[in-house]
């Protein structure tokens, strides 16, 4: 093979394992403040340098972990002046400078994350700018829609929005720049969150992913309709579980959950198999004892939902109409989500909840449209006093409303971090 020929099937080979995206890409990461500057201080004394380099090291692994060159300003508790952190980063001939921070106010009510770049339409005299960040503007409040926009997807918290801003470090660099405050320290919840391994984690992929998204390399959504879905990571959580699939390429998060979809995902949650009857149809109709299952004119043997829906009959959980039909297809309204959800948590967990419901009842919390003699009354305020079911509203509940995928899928989230 002539040297020509095989340096170019090497080059193929190499693009193919290695696409060129993975490595057209640089990022300064900055981690705010360090050595004797703590940044911030939170309500319990959590210091802001110990989580911006804890965030940033994350964002490192991630970034590395998909082929980006990353640099970091520091990588351990170290201070650098701001003109250090700017002249740093402009030595490295680099794509694109990120600076992570906590944030603090004086109002201890203020929390959420908030990105900040450096517009050119709001010059400061006293704070100018470098000229090569005046040109860049749009190009960093471009970098810091995105950023804010996966920040909030991925994170969960509140939207304070994008911020112009003459903070030192993304007005007198080189390259499109955005220093994202993470949450406010200043803040009980926030600084809790702050602490919370897993919600930096979070910060970090949300941090990771605006990134991406300003590179046109973020991957694309399994489900492009679960895009920007206020349901979205509850959803894909249960996904990951096995709990919930989509359809091809779409989750309909909107559409009505079917009897037929809640049976099969709760036979998927609480094991059918597992559970003991919650009435005597089940040792009635076990084979060898002379009773017949029931026979629904609307339930073929081969529907897909067949075995699960059957497993629900003999544990006693569910029944079908009295015209004979189990209605498979038909939405489920959130009553019976509420009412079957409740009894079969109770029969796994061998729990009574119904006391909390009670409790939360006598001290005034009702929902307008379920009276204490509803049928589902009992479930609906013992799911809502333990954390797993929320109303419609403040003040109603709509147990006559079809449950949809989404809200089944918070349901399960829910019921998963209980304690």
């Amino acid at each position: 093979m002539k040297k020509a020929s095989r340096a170019l099937l090497l080059f193929t080979i190499f693009t193919l394992c290695f696409p060129s995206s993975a490595f057209a890409l640089k990022v300064v990461v900055d981690p705010g403040h360090g050595g004797k500057d703590p940044g911030a201080i939170g309500v319990t004394g959590l210091q802001e340098k110990v989580v911006n380099l804890n965030i940033s090291l994350k964002v490192r692994d991630e970034l590395q972990r998909r082929g980006i060159e990353v640099i970091m300003t520091r990588e351990s508790d170290k201070f650098l002046s701001l003109q250090e952190r700017v002249n740093f980063t402009n030595r490295q001939s680099a794509d694109l400078f990120v600076s992570i921070h906590a944030n603090s106010h004086t109002n201890n009510e203020a929390r959420g994350g908030l990105i900040m770049y450096y517009d050119n339409r709001y010059p400061q005299s006293s704070y100018p700018a470098s000229p090569e960040m005046e040109a860049l503007s749009p190009k960093s409040k471009k970098f810091a829609e995105l950023m804010l926009q996966e920040y909030i997807k991925n994170t969960g918290v509140k939207n304070q929005g994008l911020m112009p801003s003459a903070a030192y470090v993304i007005r007198m660099g080189t390259i499109p720049s955005i220093l994202v405050e993470t949450a406010f320290l200043s803040n009980k919840a926030d600084e809790e969150l702050l602490k919370d391994e897993e919600m930096r984690s979070k910060m970090a992929m949300g941090v990771v992913n605006g990134i991406l998204a300003y590179a046109g390399n973020l991957p694309e959504e399994k489900y492009p309709d679960l895009t920007g879905h206020w349901a979205r990571d509850p959803i894909m959580r249960m996904i990951d579980k096995g709990w919930l699939t989509g359809y091809h390429n779409r989750f309909n998060p909107d559409r009505a959950l079917t009897r037929a979809e809640f049976v099969s995902l709760m036979d998927r949650v609480f094991k059918f198999d597992k559970l003991p009857p919650q009435t005597g149809v089940a040792k009635q109709t076990k084979a060898g004892e002379g009773i017949k299952p029931p026979v629904f004119t609307d339930l073929e043997k081969d529907h897909w939902a067949y075995n699960s829906i059957m497993k629900g009959v003999e544990l006693g959980a569910i029944s079908g109409y009295p015209d004979g039909t189990l209605r498979p297809e038909s939405p489920i309204t959130r009553g019976e989500v509420a009412h079957l959800f409740h009894m079969l948590m109770q029969a796994s967990t061998k729990t009574d909840e119904t006391a909390a419901a009670t409790k939360q009842a006598e001290e005034g919390f009702t929902f307008t449209d379920v009276p204490g003699d509803l049928w589902s009354a009992p479930a609906i305020y013992a799911l809502h006093a333990a954390g797993i079911i929320n109303g419609y509203t403040p003040t109603t509940f709509a147990p006559d409303r079809n449950m949809i995928r989404a809200e089944i899928a918070v349901v399960l989230d829910r019921y998963v971090a209980k304690p």
